[in-house]
C-alpha cells in the first residue's frame, strides 16, 4: 500500500519544460490535443490560501515556448496575498506533467489543464508567493541537506451536504448582520426532518455500508474522475466517524509537489461532483456541533539513494531510525507554530478540542490516534511502508505550504539533533492534567489568534524556503480573519448570556 510509485501518465509525464528536448515533448502534446480537437485549456494555480484560481485560454495561443517562458494572463494584484497594483503583471508556467481531461463541460468543445509555476513578468523568476514554488523551493532544500527524495500521503476528509440553509430568512436579509444561523440538510443526519431512511447516529459513521451510508456511488463518481481523467492512482474511498454524508478519499502517495497537486486535483473534483448532483461538498474543518470534524492526517518519510531514512530494523519500538526521532522532535517543538499553517482558519480550532479524536496534545507515539505524532503499525519488516503521520492538519489547509512547513520543521530537528521526549502510549485524553504536566506533554493552540501569536515567535524554520514577504502576508491576512469572527456577536453567546 505505500510502495514506491511509478506513475504512468503517458504523454503527460514529462519534466518541466527548459530546453529543446522538453519544448519538443511538449510541442507532441499540443499535437494530439488538436489532433483530438481540444479546444479550450484551463490554467490553474493557487492562492496563498489554497484556493484553486483558473485563466481559460484557446488551445491555439498556447506554443511549446508557452511551457518554458509563460502565459502573460496574470493580474498579480487581483489575487490574495500577491503583488500591489504598481507592480502586477505576471507569467503563468504550465506543467505539462499535471495534463487532465475537465469532464464536465463538454458543451466547451473539449477542456483540458494544466497546473502552472507562477513568474514574475519581464524576469521570469519564480515567485516567491507562489505556494507551488515554495513546496519547489522545500524540495531543494531537502535535496541539499541529503534527502533526494520525500513521499507524502494526506488523507483528505470532507462533507457532502444535500444542502446549507441560512435560517431565519430575516424577511430577505441574508448578510453577516443579521445574527442568522445555518442548518445543515442530509438523510443520514439524525436531526434531518421528515421521514428519516437512514439515519447514522453521531460519531457512528465510520465504515458503514449501504443503505446507511449513502454516498457510497457520489464517492465512486469523484475516485473515478480523478482516476480517469487526472490520472492520479486512487487507494481507497469510505464513510468516515461522522453523521450527515462524512466521507474520505486515499490517493497513492508521491512526491511532494505532485501530491500537492494530486490533493488540490482532489478538492476541485470532490467540489465539482457535489455540485453536479445538486449537492454541496464542504471542507470547513468543523460543521456539525457534536460530532468529528475533518481532518488530513499526512503522512510523510524522507529517502536517501532509493532507502527509507525513517526506518531502522532494529528499533525495537517503532523500526523508526534516529533520522526519524529527530524529525519528530522537530516537529513535535514547531507544533504550535505549524497550526497557523496547518489549521489556518477559525473554525480550525472548533476540531482541535478533546472527544473527537483530533489531537489536542502534542505527542508522538505508535499507533496513539490521541497523539498528534502517530507512527503508523499495521506491519513489521517493510522498509517502503515506514513513516510518520502528522495528525494536525485538516482540510483547509494550503497543502503546498503545509507539506513545505512540516518538512522544513522537521529537518530543522534532525539538524539540531531534537530528541523528542518519550513516547506516550496511553489515552492522552483520559490522563489527568498533572500526569500531562508530568510527561511533558504541551496542548495545541486553541485558536487562529493563539496559533498565530506561536507563529510570529517561531518561525525562522521556515524560512529556507518561505520568504520574509510571505510570511509577513500570509500572518496580516489571518489576523484579518480572526479579528473578523471577534466583531460580531455568536449565536451561542446569546443562549449563555442572554440573561446576564
Amino acid at each position: 500500500m505505500y510502495s514506491i510509485p511509478v506513475p504512468t501518465l503517458g504523454a503527460a509525464s514529462l519534466t518541466p519544460s527548459k530546453g529543446p528536448a522538453e519544448r519538443a515533448d511538449a510541442q507532441k502534446i499540443l499535437d494530439e490535443l488538436r489532433t483530438e480537437g481540444i479546444r479550450w485549456v484551463e490554467l490553474f494555480y493557487t492562492d496563498v490560501l489554497g484556493g484553486f484560481n483558473q485563466v481559460d485560454v484557446p488551445l491555439h495561443t498556447l506554443d511549446a515556448e508557452s511551457f518554458a517562458s509563460g502565459v502573460p494572463k496574470l493580474d498579480g494584484s487581483s489575487v490574495r496575498g500577491f503583488r500591489q497594483i504598481y507592480d502586477s503583471d505576471m507569467l503563468l508556467v504550465p506543467d505539462a506533467r499535471t495534463l487532465a481531461r475537465i469532464p464536465w463541460t463538454p458543451e466547451a468543445g473539449g477542456t483540458v489543464r494544466f497546473i502552472c509555476d507562477v513568474r514574475i513578468g519581464g524576469t521570469k523568476e519564480g515567485y516567491a508567493h507562489d505556494p507551488r514554488f515554495v513546496a519547489r523551493k522545500t524540495e531543494e532544500v531537502l535535496a541539499g541537506a541529503g534527502y533526494d527524495k520525500s513521499y507524502w500521503g494526506p488523507e483528505v476528509e470532507f462533507f457532502v451536504f444535500d444542502s446549507v440553509e441560512l435560517v431565519p430568512s430575516m424577511q430577505g436579509v441574508r448578510d453577516a448582520w443579521s445574527g442568522s444561523g445555518y442548518l445543515i440538510n442530509h438523510g443520514e443526519a439524525p436531526w434531518q426532518t421528515g421521514a428519516l431512511q437512514s439515519p447514522i447516529r453521531f460519531k457512528e459513521g465510520y465504515h458503514r455500508s449501504s443503505p446507511h451510508d449513502t454516498d457510497i456511488a457520489l464517492r465512486a463518481e469523484m475516485a473515478n474522475t480523478l482516476a480517469d481523467d487526472f490520472h492520479i492512482v486512487m487507494d481507497a474511498h469510505h464513510h468516515e466517524v461522522s453523521t450527515a454524508g462524512q466521507g474520505e478519499l486515499n490517493v497513492r502517495f508521491d512526491e511532494l509537489v505532485p501530491t500537492a497537486d494530486h490533493i488540490q486535483d482532489v478538492r476541485y473534483v470532490i467540489k465539482n461532483v457535489a455540485r453536479r448532483h445538486g449537492k454541496i461538498a464542504v471542507l470547513m474543518p468543523k460543521p456539525v456541533y457534536g460530532d468529528n470534524g475533518i481532518g488530513m492526517h499526512t503522512n510523510q518519510s524522507l529517502w536517501q539513494k532509493d532507502t527509507n531514512a525513517f526506518y531502522d530494523a532494529n528499533d525495537a519500538y517503532a523500526e523508526v531510525s534516529q533520522t526519524c526521532r529527530y524529525y519528530v522532535g522537530g516537529l513535535l517543538e514547531h507544533a504550535r507554530s505549524l497550526c497557523a499553517i496547518t489549521n489556518p482558519i477559525t473554525n480550525s480550532y472548533r476540531r482541535l478540542v478533546p472527544g473527537y479524536e483530533a489531537p489536542v496534545f502534542i505527542a508522538w507515539s505508535r499507533g496513539n490516534r490521541s497523539a498528534n505524532v502517530r507512527i503508523p503499525a499495521y506491519q513489521r519488516g517493510h522498509p517502503e511502508a515506514k513513516r510518520i503521520e502528522y495528525r494536525t492538519p485538516d482540510s483547509a489547509a494550503n497543502i503546498y505550504l503545509t507539506e513545505a512547513a512540516l518538512a522544513l520543521a522537521g529537518l530543522d530537528g534532525i539538524k539540531k539533533k531534537m530528541e523528542p521526549p518519550a513516547p506516550v502510549d496511553q489515552d492522552i485524553y483520559k490522563l489527568a492534567p498533572a500526569k500531562r504536566r508530568e510527561l511533558g506533554i504541551r496542548e495545541l493552540p486553541g485558536s487562529l489568534g493563539e496559533a498565530l501569536d506561536c507563529f510570529e515567535s517561531d518561525c525562522e524554520f521556515l524560512k529556507p524556503a518561505f520568504a520574509s514577504s510571505l510570511l509577513e502576508t500570509y500572518t496580516e491576512i489571518k489576523r484579518n480573519e480572526q479579528l473578523q469572527l471577534n466583531l460580531r456577536p455568536h449565536p451561542y453567546e446569546f443562549y449563555a448570556y442572554l440573561d446576564v
